[in-house]
């Protein structure tokens, strides 16, 4: 049985590890720059702190590597002005998958979205977003997720 646990402040640096592991298997080139996460780290432990705040991280300590966490699940519960099929305007947002590639195919991520999806329904999310790669959508499709029409823009300020 994989045992799942909110991420802890403590848990930060690895929790951006293993989301750099997602970046770059994302990428389809060698590692990105991690320069990043030293800016992040410390609004990334205030939100671990607030277990009743609106992100949730979840993980999976690495069964072989003491002190390393080998799956990480997060999402975070935004507001939208309701309508039908969702009129409390609770809307999940699934962000961030990741699996240690030394630790894959032992159902860590569904463990891991199981345990953040019952959490979303205890906030009074009833509808739940992500992007998925090629590789990963099999997973989310078995958990009921459906592919959308609906095109996304982006813009970078």
């Amino acid at each position: 049985m994989t045992v799942v646990r909110r991420a802890l402040p403590e848990d930060a640096a690895e929790v951006l590890r293993l989301r750099q592991v997602m970046i770059d298997s994302l990428a389809a080139t060698s590692a990105g720059p991690t320069g990043w996460q030293t800016e992040s780290l410390p609004g990334l432990r205030a939100r671990l702190a607030d277990p009743d705040g609106d992100f949730g991280a979840f993980v999976v300590d690495h069964p072989e590597r003491a002190g390393a966490l080998a799956a990480l699940v997060v999402g975070t519960v935004e507001y939208r002005i309701g309508r039908a099929g969702n009129p409390l305007g609770a809307l999940g947002y699934v962000f961030s998958v990741a699996t240690d590639p030394d630790a894959r195919r032992r159902g860590y991520a569904r463990a891991g979205m199981d345990a953040l999806l019952a959490w979303f329904r205890e906030r009074g999310v009833r509808q739940v977003h992500l992007t998925a790669s090629a590789e990963a959508e099999p997973l989310y499709v078995s958990l009921g997720f459906r592919r959308k029409p609906d095109p996304l823009l982006e813009l970078l300020l």
